[in-house]
């Protein structure tokens, strides 16, 4: 990536330009004309494929939505051990008081004077 030139901007305004509706001219016919008349660079296909490239681009898109489905899962599973272990580097214990094996320090707070 480094080692790519930057872009002449010359030639980034010219295909703006060339994307960009025709200045108006003499009448709407001719404006609509035009228009319909500019290429652009990633033009849709004029038919559509064959079934047998349209079952081989479904495959290719499951699997890819699976990887990064599964990428997504394996990620959020590494920022939970993640989160995990700085909580118990953090506390010096488990974090999770549920899965401690001393019993849980009774609150030595007094009733609220409401509630006796």
């Amino acid at each position: 990536m480094a080692d790519k030139q930057p872009q002449n901007p010359t030639s980034w305004s010219k295909k703006i330009r060339r994307l960009q509706p025709p200045p108006e001219s003499d009448g709407n016919a001719s404006k609509a004309a035009a228009w319909k008349a500019v290429k652009y660079p990633n033009a849709p296909d004029s038919f559509n494929p064959d079934p047998v490239t349209l079952r081989d681009q479904w495959r290719f898109a499951i699997r890819q939505y699976s990887r990064w489905y599964a990428h997504a899962w394996g990620t959020a599973i590494l920022a939970g051990i993640s989160f995990f272990a700085l909580g118990w580097f953090v506390k010096g214990s488990n974090p999770i008081p549920s899965l401690s094996r001393q019993p849980p320090l009774e609150d030595k707070t007094p009733p609220h004077p409401r509630h006796q």
